[in-house]
């Protein structure tokens, strides 16, 4: 039989919440947009966040993932060189003003594609990974599709106009929280504020960098199809955002939006801990066994990301399929806690045995079976 126990940690609503995820309603004037705690998975505000559109040099953040991943993975060291080709000398629009057919150290060209938004060195870190920008092209939205990028589409390594060449606000979120998690050593570039290369300093692109308000990166975007773009990341008070808009009229646009955006997500929700790692959640009975009950025991930390307003809409359940037939052996998975909250995706955290529960002797488990075969009940 499945018990259901209800973890009234807060003012608890006794009816599941909405599963829609209907955002609180901020309105914005980014054509796209979508703004998650990072911690939690909430989604704390979004419009047309599944709507296909132009990336720009956002899709750069994409080409970083994949030099970062030949980095863990032993295939290239920052160290390495790279040989700058005709093509990446020639491209267009922003540039790190590498020269053709010189060799570039690896984390030179990192900093021109994160700090200079360079083109030329995209294309020189694409080149050196797999031979031709197309097959890196190709690559990286199969890798895009592994890490939970499902509307993406990429037809060149830095988001040069094309056609087919796509994503969406939520699947930019989705890269975003990847790289900060899967690479913490090397996101810090996302915050360097100025490169020199070739005699030439240029400034980072990011505009929130310079607004002391917790932003650390991650990368803007800009083309007269797609207007102005960015992905943004911050912390404060131990909890991190990360934002995307895309569709902006202008610089001073996108700045103050992205801002103002960021500042509300901060400001108007909290994250509350529901559980600590080790802490009793709940009590399970045990039949057959020397003791009638065990602790059900969680092994993560638990957040919720709650507005303010919505407070008792937060609803914890414990599943677990009972009563439990002794032996039960402590560390043993049991069980279930389930958090449903309006603006969260659902989360589900097992639960294990917080103790041993020895089973009955010879002639007691006799008795426990007749009783139960007379009476129907333990």
């Amino acid at each position: 039989m499945r018990h259901f126990v209800a973890a009234f940690l807060l003012v608890f609503s006794l009816v599941l919440p909405s599963l829609s995820y209907a955002q609180v309603d901020i309105a914005t004037a980014a054509s796209n947009a979508i703004l998650i705690d990072a911690e939690t998975g909430a989604v704390l505000m979004e419009k047309k966040s599944t709507e296909r559109m132009p990336t720009s040099s956002m899709s750069k953040v994409m080409t970083v993932y994949a030099v970062f991943s030949a980095l863990e993975d032993g295939r290239l060291s920052l160290n390495d060189t790279m040989k700058v080709s005709e093509k990446a000398w020639r491209k267009g629009g922003s540039k790190m003003f590498v020269e053709v057919g010189k060799e570039v150290k690896v984390e030179d060209l990192i900093k021109g594609v994160i700090v200079q938004s360079g083109n030329d060195a995209t294309i020189v870190l694409a080149e050196g990974l797999t031979g031709s920008e197309d097959v890196f092209a190709q690559t990286i939205t199969q890798m895009a599709k592994s890490i939970g990028m499902k509307n993406s589409q990429f037809k060149n390594a830095s988001g040069w106009p094309d056609p087919e060449h796509y994503s969406t606000a939520q699947d930019l979120s989705v890269l975003a929280y990847r790289l900060i998690k899967d690479f913490p050593q090397h996101y810090h570039y996302y915050g360097q504020k100025e490169f020199t290369y070739n005699d030439i300093t240029q400034p980072n692109r990011n505009p929130l960098l310079y607004r002391n308000m917790g932003v650390d990166g991650i990368k803007t975007g800009h083309t007269e199809v797609g207007g102005y773009g960015l992905m943004a990341s911050g912390e404060r008070d131990d909890r991190r955002l990360i934002l995307v808009v895309n569709g902006l009229d202008s610089e001073k646009q996108r700045a103050d939006e992205s801002a103002r955006l960021l500042e509300w997500g901060f400001n108007s929700f909290e994250n509350v801990q529901l559980f600590k790692e080790g802490e009793k959640v709940a009590t399970a009975d045990v039949v057959m066994g020397q003791e009638d009950t065990v602790d059900l025991v969680i092994k993560d930390n638990v957040f919720a990301t709650l507005y303010e307003q919505e407070k008792d809409k937060l609803n914890v359940t414990v599943q677990y399929d009972g009563p439990l037939v002794a032996p039960v052996a402590k560390d043993t998975k049991v069980g279930s806690v389930i958090v449903k909250a309006p603006h969260m995706p659902e989360q589900s955290y097992d639960l294990y045995a917080g103790g041993s529960v020895a089973e009955l002797g010879l002639v007691p488990k006799v008795m426990a079976k007749t009783k139960f075969l007379l009476l129907g009940k333990f």
